[in-house]
């Protein structure tokens, strides 16, 4: 089986409205859907997307209002990557970093692409890349009404960066249950270490774990600006059930089906800790909301809409103008 790209990343935030108005106002991405995390309602789970939130396109935030600092390491996702359309716009963002005071690294090449590496508010570990000469899975479309040039805007998840202590078993996961295949390999820009490229589906920045092998590193501890799970697209229900079926007959511990209301998921660690999640294409962020208002009030799926006053109670309001 094979899957079709990278779909959704999840991360950690200790302030929704600072996060909000970084990904809104600095990077221009649409809040798609302002939520709850379905499995503690009392936090919020903020998606950001291009237009409508396509498949591919979703990088989503639990807020932990107490969370302490994440302290990076092993046996994580280190570096999320956001594709942008070309070479030029990596020109506009380095302006546009600099003008908002975004710690970032400036334009470097990496695996043949131009790439900004910087971080957020809260340290987490981002960088932009060119689609300049990508031929693999294509990108969104930046909403209209971005606060960023939607010409040079957001596209989608790019590859996304793994930091562990031993390939070999993550691999075998990789290359035999998931459908990825070895795409090659570069030196970081700072480490200088050797980091090993995979692809899946029709491979490109869309579809690309790029594995950095560290033994000198301690385990991470997971905090405010670390990610918690990077989620890998199916194109179906039907799909999902027989990756389900798989991990079952492997003896590989999974959470078994979950209906998440805009996609169906199965969830599973990696042999080095790190949590995958399946996750079909649709039914999409537009069920329960029109394409025009998306993320402009605050939506729960079915299972928790008969808990809305007091869900609502019990959230701090945050301040959403599209």
């Amino acid at each position: 089986m094979e899957l079709l790209g990278i779909h959704h990343l999840s991360a950690f935030t200790a302030n929704a409205q600072k996060n909000l108005d970084f990904y809104t106002k600095i990077l221009g991405m649409r809040m798609v859907k302002k939520t709850v995390n379905q499995d503690d309602p009392s936090v919020y789970h903020l998606f950001y997307g291009d237009e409508v939130g396509n498949p591919g396109t979703e990088l989503t935030f639990f807020e932990i209002p107490r969370a302490g600092q994440n302290h990076d390491g092993n046996n994580s996702i280190s570096t999320t990557s956001l594709r942008v359309p070309n070479d030029e716009a990596l020109d506009y963002w380095k302006t546009r970093l600099d003008e908002y005071d975004v710690e970032n690294d400036g334009i470097i090449e990496q695996f043949g692409r131009k790439v900004i590496p910087f971080k957020d508010f809260e340290k987490q570990r981002l960088m932009l890349v060119s689609d300049e000469t990508n031929k693999g899975v294509a990108g969104g479309t930046p909403w209209e009404r971005s606060a960023a040039n939607p010409n040079y805007g957001i596209i989608g998840l790019g590859p996304i960066h793994l930091t562990i202590p031993e390939l070999e078993p993550t691999e075998a996961i990789l290359t035999k249950l998931m459908g990825f295949r070895r795409a090659g390999e570069y030196l970081h820009h700072s480490t200088g270490r050797e980091v090993i490229v995979y692809e899946t589906g029709e491979g490109g920045t869309g579809a690309e774990l790029h594995i950095h092998v560290r033994t000198d590193l301690p385990r991470e501890r997971l905090g405010r600006g670390g990610v918690h799970h990077v989620a890998f697209r199916v194109e179906n229900e039907e799909k999902i059930r027989e990756y389900l079926e798989e991990l079952n007959q492997l003896g590989i511990g999974n959470s078994g089906f979950v209906d998440r209301f805009y996609f169906r998921s199965v969830y599973f660690r990696e042999p080095n800790g790190i949590l995958f999640e399946l996750a079909t294409d649709g039914p999409g962020f537009a069920t329960d909301e029109d394409a025009n208002h998306l993320g402009e009030s605050l939506a729960l799926p079915p299972l928790l809409e008969g808990r809305r006053d007091q869900i609502e109670n019990n959230l701090k309001p945050i301040d959403y103008k599209p």
